[in-house]
């Protein structure tokens, strides 16, 4: 009997999930989900249609931002489609939603210089409240103001305003962080 489970090379990790990286526990197991179905898709990087996919199946404050369930299964139907085929046109392409440029020394390989940029305004943003580490509103509110983003394309195509779910996503950090 043969092995039918393909091989997936292991990717660097740059940005790691230990608590010491500055990501919440549920934001850490959001990058790794990222980094599992930008691999299991055969994408060569981690984009942000990848982290916004992982927000949404498994952060409940990111599914609570999202105005009803039609919303969400809208974006959540994009982003499917998105893994069996509708991101088709986006392999072997570079993310560049213009950012950040293309070629940065800093930039992560296995990452779209997009994703990265992204994963530091969620840093950036958790660091203006005062707080050590960055949650996953954080990341959705980043991924949402980069109009040229993969992320950005999807919740537009499934009729979700960019902007105004950012700036929702940055107003439930604040109240979470008042309560805290």
């Amino acid at each position: 009997m043969q092995n039918r489970t393909t091989r997936i090379p292991e990717q660097p990790t740059p940005y790691p999930t230990d608590p010491d990286a500055g990501f919440t526990a549920e934001l850490a197991s959001v990058v790794t989900g990222a980094r599992r179905r930008a691999l299991r898709d055969g994408d060569r990087q981690i984009d942000t249609a990848h982290l916004l996919h992982s927000l949404v199946e498994s952060d409940p404050e990111v599914r609570e931002v999202f105005d009803g369930a039609p919303q969400l299964a809208r974006v959540l139907g994009y982003l499917v489609q998105r893994s069996i085929g509708y991101g088709l046109r986006w392999q072997g392409s570079v993310e560049d939603s213009g950012a950040v440029p293309v070629v940065r020394e800093s930039s992560p390989e296995g990452w779209s210089p997009a994703a990265v940029a992204a994963m530091e305004a969620a840093l950036h943003r958790a660091g203006l409240r005062g707080e050590a580490r960055a949650r996953g509103l954080d990341l959705l509110a980043a991924l949402a103001v980069d109009g040229e983003c993969r992320a950005v394309e999807v919740l537009t195509r499934a009729g979700v305003d960019a902007r105004w779910l950012s700036g929702r996503a940055a107003e439930r950090t604040a109240e979470a962080s008042r309560q805290v």
